[in-house]
């Protein structure tokens, strides 16, 4: 989270704006919160540049609830297609697999999840419902620079993209999108509230036994109220979509601005393994995250020291996840480049106390 963010609300707790209420306190259908969550869904509509022709759903139930509540929705019991690039991905197939026929139109499980497949090798369906994919696999540190253009793929099914965690880093192509979800935990808020952005034409499409308050239909209908919505997670992500709209890189705003500083910081770290032998970072550079950087210790039995030495230079969370090991470094929108200037400096000791 941004600080600035951070103390905003800090400021406001007790008493949001003379209301005399904090915002945990309100009621969803008072018109103080009416005003938080318009304000929300138009500068989230403006800062991703949103067409008027998708929805702006707040939800809950986060990422992994999603790789139920898309299939419910979009599948229409017809056969669903999965590109897997790493865990998240895995993990969205699988899940869908209690809903729909869902198959693998791509793999790159036989590198280890360390390039992406050309979509030119793509197995999409004729009668896909719609194609999946995680545009950042926060895990293996893998994302999409481009997104694929299914049309020109000769495919007519929509394009979902789990973009949790590298929602508002980057600008969205949405002519290449159907739907969009993340969970906001990553980069545009507290965990709890889940983003949903859905064309037009997908709505009122959901299977029977699909739960009311996930039919995006109901939802869209009832403006994201149609059940309590997680209130606080939707003003502080709110309070973020402000902060990222006023932000400034070289001439450039919002989330054109946020790409530059994105792409700096990323490059910053990436430059500094590719340039050590101390370091490695497996995945292929054409589709490196900015987001997640993934590296490992030449020298594995180093782990623990690097990881306790880390913590009191004052670098924390950086032990990779457990099914890849290693490290892994997250540097998303709040973190600021002095964040990772601080993390290469203390690889570059630990190096040189370390040969």
């Amino acid at each position: 989270m941004p600080e600035a963010v951070l103390r905003q609300a800090a400021a406001e707790m007790l008493d949001w704006r003379g209301s005399g209420m904090s915002v945990m306190e309100m009621s969803h259908r008072g018109k103080e919160f009416g005003v938080i969550l318009a304000q929300a869904e138009s500068d989230l509509r403006a800062l991703l540049a949103v067409p008027a022709h998708f929805h702006i759903l707040f939800m809950q139930g986060g990422g992994l609830g999603e790789n139920a509540i898309v299939p419910l929705n979009l599948s229409r019991g017809g056969p669903v297609d999965f590109v897997i690039t790493g865990s998240w991905s895995i993990k969205s197939h699988k899940e869908a697999q209690r809903y729909c026929a869902a198959r693998i139109a791509a793999s790159n499980a036989a590198d280890g999840h360390l390039s992406l497949p050309e979509p030119a090798t793509w197995q999409i369906g004729g009668d896909a419902a719609y194609v999946h994919l995680c545009s950042n696999e926060t895990i293996n540190g893998i994302e999409f620079q481009q997104l694929p253009d299914l049309a020109a793929l000769g495919s007519k099914a929509p394009l979902v993209i789990d973009f949790s965690s590298h929602v508002a880093s980057r600008p969205v192509d949405w002519s290449r999108v159907g739907l969009a979800f993340g969970g906001a935990q990553k980069n545009l808020g507290p965990a709890g509230l889940t983003i949903v952005v859905v064309r037009d034409d997908l709505l009122g499409h959901a299977l029977e036994i699909c739960p009311s308050a996930f039919n995006y239909k109901t939802v869209a209908d009832n403006q994201s109220m149609y059940n309590t919505p997680p209130t606080w997670g939707i003003y502080m992500a709110g309070l973020t979509f402000q902060w990222l709209r006023e932000q400034t890189e070289g001439g450039l705003t919002g989330i054109e601005a946020m790409e530059q500083r994105n792409i700096a910081k990323a490059r910053l770290l990436y430059d500094f393994i590719d340039g050590s032998s101390f370091y490695l970072n497996k995945v292929a550079a054409n589709c490196r995250s900015r987001m997640n950087v993934p590296f490992f210790l030449a020298d594995e039995s180093r782990n623990d020291a690097f990881l306790s030495g880390a913590r009191t230079a004052g670098l924390l969370q950086l032990k990779g996840h457990k099914s890849v090991g290693g490290m892994r470094a997250s540097i998303y929108n709040a973190m600021p480049l002095e964040g990772v200037q601080a993390l290469v400096n203390y690889m570059r000791e630990f190096e040189r106390s370390h040969v």
